[in-house]
């Protein structure tokens, strides 16, 4: 077994969509970035490219290759899964802390977990997603932005 830590964060951009872990969260800002900025799932990225050791986001998806701008993370996170496989190994979990202040993630936490597991080939019990505030502490706190920490776990396959 394998254990990886993914994290990032990504500030308030009015003018995008909202996408946390492959789902489109209405009535809320999105969130700036050089892909779709989806801060959930790139923390996903992170925690299995590091539990298999093969790098991180940047060095697989750099924010300056053109091809990368505007790209649909979901898209990204199966690339990701294909080379982890490749090297060997399966998901057996993830387990991620979104952090912050808006929008409130409960009623879509259900649809957020069901999206990853389908993307990362798992069943749902493997993927937990919790939604957290900073208690105003921080740019986090002070709703600027959004913050994700990410722990996966890797089985050899």
């Amino acid at each position: 077994m394998r254990i990886g830590f993914g994290y990032d964060s990504h500030r308030f951009d009015e003018t995008r969509p909202l996408m946390l872990g492959g789902v489109e969260i209405p009535d809320s800002p999105g969130l700036k970035g050089h892909s779709d900025a989806d801060v959930l799932i790139h923390a996903v990225i992170d925690a299995l490219l590091g539990a298999a050791a093969i790098g991180d986001i940047g060095s697989h998806f750099p924010d300056t290759d053109p091809r990368w701008k505007g790209a649909d993370s979901a898209e990204l996170l199966a690339i990701v899964v294909a080379e982890v496989r490749a090297a060997g190994y399966r998901v057996g979990n993830i387990d991620a802390t979104v952090i912050c202040e808006r929008p409130r993630l409960r009623p879509y936490v259900d649809a957020i977990r069901t999206r990853l597991a389908s993307l990362l080939g798992v069943d749902i019990g493997a993927v937990s997603v919790k939604g957290k505030t900073n208690e105003r502490m921080d740019d986090v706190g002070a709703g600027v932005g959004i913050e994700v920490h990410c722990a996966a776990l890797l089985e050899k396959a």
